[in-house]
């Protein structure tokens, strides 16, 4: 990609291993450890809380392909925003990666308190154990991931590596020693609620939840080496990796607790490490989600600078944004700038049902954007010869309706919340002409 003026070129540095553990690190975050409990009160029943896990990994599948044919045919950086804004119009681009800035920004703090409070237990006496705790806790382990990721984007990339192997083992430990050594539950037998579309469509809320992020990695587009040919390869490894992970640990939620136990434990995965390990376990599943966390703070901070880029080369952020610094590749305003729009809603968040159905009723419309711009794309022929996903049109259409109908069951459920999340979409348009006004910019 030429550089703007004034611009300093991105290099690619990432391989496609690399690639993959951001992949998983961006899906992967607390939601495994809190959804299950949701998605079992949402289900039911036990066929209903797998099929809900199964039809929305298909889903979140699906929607991998068809980003990761759009990265294929657009590798640019921030091209998240990038596409729509060439595919559609700059002003719609802005305004949704404008909501999605904020709610990223937002959402990595409250994963990165959630792990904070896992945390707590290990590190501190019980006395010690307070809100403040939480706080100071939180703000360190995103400062801490700030700090490395400014050294450069290569030691963020090890620093993700580490986490995400560490991750996939704990996940797998604690799966595979439950389903060995716990004791299966003898609980009452369980009467499931009748199966329904809206049930399924309410349970599959919290799975769309834990699965989301791969999109984000289209981001990354210019730090990929041969982009064109690993990005596939990356972005589905990552979610192959995923989706069986998941699976292999709701089984172990399911067999060891039963699906009362999991609609009655908040934080599930302490559960079955408790009936696995005793008491001991809950130091262990206390590192692993601190783990988890962490590396999905770290992911969210490596990518989403690149979407700053790419909104200052259209002139609606200052141009110290298109700076990288050439040594180390970090764009040290947008890091920095990024890191505010974490710390700062530190101290207003709310529970994690509300910052879940928030998340996805902002998500859904965002990804049900992105992810029509294949249909564009295709029609212009941009970036022929790269990746085409199968069953092109049928399994994207299916994914944008799949989207768009979670985007309409929030809203019922939560209008609040979602029209919070509409009116954030719609003060993007007056700072898109502002930022035209201000730094240069022609409106198209």
């Amino acid at each position: 990609m030429d550089a703007e003026p004034g611009a300093t070129p991105i290099r690619a540095r990432l391989s496609t291993f690399d690639t993959a553990m951001v992949v998983f690190s961006l899906v992967v975050g607390i939601g495994i450890f809190r959804t299950p409990a949701i998605v079992a009160a949402e289900a039911g029943g036990t066929d209903l809380f797998f099929g809900a896990w199964i039809l929305g990994g298909v889903i979140s599948l699906i929607g991998a392909l068809t980003f990761a044919e759009i990265g294929s045919r657009y590798p640019r950086a921030g091209g998240y925003y990038r596409v729509v804004a060439d595919c559609y119009d700059p002003t719609l681009a802005f305004m949704l990666n404008w909501s999605q800035t904020l709610m990223q920004g937002a959402g990595a703090a409250g994963v990165a308190f959630i792990g904070a409070d896992y945390l707590m237990p290990v590190l501190l006496p019980p006395s010690w154990r307070t809100p403040h705790a939480s706080l100071v806790l939180a703000c360190a382990t995103m400062l801490i991931l700030l700090t490395s990721n400014y050294r450069g984007v290569k030691p963020g990339a090890r620093v993700q590596n580490l986490l995400s192997v560490l991750k996939i083992a704990m996940i797998v430990g604690l799966a595979v020693l439950a389903l060995l050594v716990a004791p299966r539950t003898h609980a009452a037998p369980h009467v499931a609620a009748a199966p329904s579309a809206l049930r399924l469509v309410s349970a599959l809320i919290p799975c769309f939840y834990a699965y989301g992020g791969y999109q984000l990695t289209m981001n990354l587009g210019a730090d990929l080496k041969d982009a064109r040919r690993r990005f596939p390869l990356a972005i589905t490894a990552g979610m192959f990796t995923v989706v069986g992970l998941y699976l292999v640990l709701n089984f172990a939620y399911q067999r060891v607790l039963g699906i009362d136990g999991i609609a009655d434990s908040t934080l599930v995965a302490a559960a079955l490490s408790r009936a696995t390990f005793g008491p001991s376990g809950e130091m262990l599943i206390s590192i692993a989600v601190f783990l988890s966390a962490a590396g999905f703070v770290n992911a969210i901070i490596i990518q989403m600078p690149r979407s700053f880029y790419a909104m200052a080369q259209d002139g609606v952020l200052p141009r110290a944004f298109l700076r990288v610094n050439p040594d180390t590749q970090v764009q040290e305003i947008g890091l920095i700038f990024f890191g505010a729009t974490m710390l700062l809603p530190a101290f207003v968040l709310g529970s994690f049902e509300k910052l879940l159905h928030y998340v996805i009723f902002t998500d859904s419309l965002t990804l049900a954007v992105v992810a029509s711009t294949l249909f564009v794309l295709r029609r212009r022929r941009t970036g022929d010869g790269g990746f085409s996903m199968p069953g092109y049109p049928l399994l994207p259409a299916l994914y944008v309706a799949s989207l768009l109908a979670v985007g309409v069951r929030v809203f019922t459920l939560e209008p609040a919340l979602a029209s919070a999340g509409i009116v954030i979409l719609l003060t993007g348009w007056p700072l898109f002409r502002l930022g035209h006004r201000l730094f240069g910019g022609r409106p198209r």
